[in-house]
């Protein structure tokens, strides 16, 4: 499992024209899966990013004292199967890393459900499978990649 997390100060997703999914300060999360993601996997970055400190105590401060938790942020949630890309080879990526798409579907789904559990701020999404426009304002700029 791979999480691109980035703060944002907002972000929305839109699916042919419409807006699918909006957050304002908080963390966008691009979530690509593989074979041989669990539950156990799930669990374990569900907990994690709600509690991440890379949040300002205060404006005009650069440190990262405080989590999602802490400023009540919200969390826009985007598949993206392309974080397996591998492009080492050719010019066309190879994405024979990405688990299948019924199984993506399932560990997303189930992700999103942990991540409402966790997070006491929104929990929006995109649209699993669907050509999607993200639409962000990158906060720091700070972004991380987790994975498990």
């Amino acid at each position: 499992m791979r999480v691109v997390v980035q703060r944002v100060t907002r972000a929305e997703v839109r699916v042919d024209g419409a807006v699918v999914g909006r957050i304002g300060h908080g963390l966008l999360l691009l979530v690509g899966f593989t074979a041989g993601d669990d539950e156990a996997t799930l669990a374990w970055m569900a907990a994690k990013i709600p509690s991440l400190r890379i949040f300002r105590a205060t404006d005009g401060d650069s440190s990262f004292e405080r989590s999602l938790e802490d400023v009540n942020g919200g969390l826009l949630v985007v598949s993206q199967f392309t974080l397996y890309g591998d492009a080492r080879k050719g010019r066309r990526p190879s994405f024979i890393d990405a688990a299948p798409p019924a199984d993506a579907e399932r560990l997303y789904d189930r992700f999103v459900e942990l991540l409402r559990a966790q997070a006491s701020g929104p929990v929006e999404t995109g649209r699993f499978g669907a050509m999607m426009e993200v639409e962000l304002v990158n906060d720091g700029p700070v972004t991380l990649l987790l994975e498990r």
